[in-house]
């Protein structure tokens, strides 16, 4: 079933018409208000970018707030990755939308996740007919690693960050995404935070706002 998404925006730092698109993916019982503050990080950064942040498609089903892109009450591989092919095509979808409002294509949109964002980011990104400008995922893991040599469909620039304490999603998970996208031919970048648990830290945005600013620099297509 198709969800239709909707989130908080916020425009771009010149003021004037978004060129570029950054699309930032919440993690677990948040919403889209939970990193939209992003945007006052790196805005600067990529001054003709409008950030929005998508509400996830479905109410938690473990807290009696927040919004989730998959239920992790059954964590067996075959769960998650249901969840995670049902909650696809609705994120494919607002992709799509959001770009054709501002008369931009994928090369002008870079997605950015945190936890299950992250997941779906990877998986979503990479089956898309035309390569985003970037992927940058913090802080969450591959979704059906196995899968993924058969089903990509475009290689984007990718940027991995992990804490190396976090006790949510294992720092392990880091070298498996990194492994698998390299084995798909996906150039990926990886940064190890030490000390770090399930959050984003400042080395952690710098090297985000930086790999956003790179991979969005381009002339728009």
């Amino acid at each position: 079933m198709l969800m239709s998404l909707s989130g908080p925006s916020h425009p771009p730092a010149t003021g004037g018409q978004p060129r570029k698109l950054v699309i930032l993916l919440h993690g677990l019982g948040a919403d889209g208000n939970d990193l939209i503050g992003l945007a006052q990080y790196w805005g600067r950064l990529v001054p003709d970018a409008e950030f929005v942040s998508p509400h996830a498609p479905f109410p938690c089903d473990m807290a009696p707030y927040g919004r989730q892109w998959f239920s992790v009450q059954d964590r067996t591989p075959m769960a998650v990755l249901a969840g995670v092919r049902a909650a696809a095509p609705s994120l494919d979808a607002y992709i799509d939308e959001e770009l054709q409002k501002r008369g931009l294509t994928d090369a002008d949109a870079a997605l950015v996740g945190f936890s299950q964002g992250t997941m779906m980011s990877l998986f979503v990104g990479l089956r898309r007919a035309n390569p985003l400008a970037g992927i940058l995922g913090f802080s969450g893991r591959m979704i059906g690693a196995e899968l993924l040599r058969s089903e990509i469909r475009s290689r984007p620039p990718t940027l991995l960050v992990h804490g190396t304490a976090d006790p949510v999603v294992p720092f392990e998970s880091l070298a498996h995404a990194e492994a698998a996208l390299k084995d798909a031919g996906v150039p990926v970048e990886s940064v190890a935070c030490y000390g770090v648990e399930h959050s984003i830290d400042q080395e952690g945005l710098q090297r985000g706002g930086a790999f956003l600013r790179e991979v969005l620099s381009g002339p728009r297509s």
